[in-house]
């Protein structure tokens, strides 16, 4: 397997992000994020000095953007939200569900990323729990974790929703845990027949609605027969949704998590090479074999790609349904539990509150108090680096 160069993504918008933004009239949250990364862990940041109090070691470390776009700052968000998430595992299985829309729809996303986004994510969540409260499927209220991911790995536009579903749920009266069939869920040619109609369905409200805007390419959409030409052909065409087989246990499911979570369009790790106004990254090709190869782009395309991916201001890209809606979720997931017969949850009160060096030992092992040079000391702060002034609005650091 190939590694990594050590490129990054900001180095790639340190070089070509000013001529992309004097050649292209973005949108505030996309300048906010290539600004953002471009000064990710920089002296424009502001930081602080540290001394080893065995071997007098100086290291100096500059903040973090903390954007959720940003390769470098995902690492400890994760971390966190997963300890979080792992309070609500129960002892059954989980299956994790993909749903994917066709293609021609792409256009049509990306002119309309929020209101889109909420389709995919309504008629997901419409056609999950239709059915598994339907008794000739399950017959219960099933737990849902819904992942947004709107990339491939070639970077180009592929929205779909990564699913995380209880095996099984509460009865409709909340009288008793009903579990699925042993490694089965529901079958993916019935998810996919009412998930289609669903979005297709939500999809010429929205239109009516007059929620919908057709610039560029597609404009021709705006016209009515157009449009239900465009609508009545989505019918006929394939809509992916996949269930994988149901994960190793909790444990599984975290692992699971701690992929997919906080992934952003492209890591780091993936990039070989930022030279002569290109940039080639690692992909892997699933119409292959799933071969690993490599992909280079001219800079410009690559920063438009890696732009596509950037969500409307506070999007939520993860979300809860059924059991585990965050109105409820405590209470159901008691409930399960007595039913499942694992007790009560032991929850630890927090005395006070950790600091992140703390929660990246604890949870991560990794401890940034130690000296990197002897291994014995440690690292104590002896001066605060205020952020370097720069011409960039503050809000674009937000």
């Amino acid at each position: 397997m190939r590694t990594s160069g050590g490129f990054e993504v900001a180095e790639v918008f340190r070089q070509h992000g000013p001529a992309y933004r004097e050649s292209h009239r973005l949108p505030r949250n996309h300048l906010r994020v290539m600004r953002a990364i471009e000064v990710c862990r920089t002296s424009v940041l502001g930081g602080h000095k540290d001394k080893c109090d065995h071997c007098g070691h100086l290291e100096i470390s500059y903040n973090s953007c903390r954007n959720r776009h940003c390769p470098k700052c995902q690492t400890l968000r994760k971390e966190r939200w997963i300890e979080a998430r792992s309070e609500d595992l129960l002892p059954i299985e989980y299956f994790h569900v993909v749903f994917t829309i066709p293609s021609e729809l792409n256009p049509l996303v990306s002119m309309n990323q929020k209101v889109m986004y909420d389709l995919l994510f309504r008629s997901v969540s419409e056609t999950i729990e239709e059915l598994a409260n339907d008794p000739k499927h399950l017959g219960a209220t099933v737990g849902v974790i819904g992942i947004l991911h709107t990339w491939g790995q070639n970077i180009m536009d592929h929205p779909h929703i990564h699913c995380i579903v209880t095996g099984g749920g509460l009865s409709p009266d909340g009288s008793q845990w009903v579990s699925c069939r042993k490694g089965f869920f529901i079958h993916v040619r019935v998810l996919s027949a009412l998930f289609s109609r669903k979005f297709l369905g939500l999809l010429g409200k929205s239109f009516k609605s007059g929620d919908l805007v057709f610039p560029g390419n597609i404009s021709h959409l705006k016209e009515l027969r157009a449009f239900k030409s465009f609508k009545r052909h989505l019918y006929h065409k394939k809509w992916v949704v996949y269930c994988k087989p149901p994960f190793d246990g909790p444990k599984g499911v975290l692992q699971y998590l701690g992929r997919y979570t906080h992934r952003i369009a492209i890591s780091n790790n993936r990039i070989l090479n930022v030279q002569g106004g290109n940039v080639s990254f690692l992909w892997r090709d699933y119409a292959d074999n799933n071969h690993q190869k490599t992909m280079t782009l001219k800079a410009n395309e690559f920063i438009r790609r890696f732009l596509l991916h950037v969500l409307p201001f506070r999007y939520v890209r993860i979300r809860h349904f059924g059991l585990l809606a965050n109105r409820r979720r405590k209470d159901n997931i008691a409930s399960c539990r007595k039913f499942l017969g694992t007790g009560k949850t032991v929850t630890k009160e927090k005395i006070r509150q950790e600091t992140w060096q703390e929660q990246l030992l604890r949870i991560c092992g990794i401890d940034v108090t130690t000296c990197p040079v002897c291994q014995k000391g440690r690292m104590f702060r002896i001066e605060l680096l205020h952020p370097y002034r720069c011409n960039s609005p503050p809000e674009l650091f937000r």
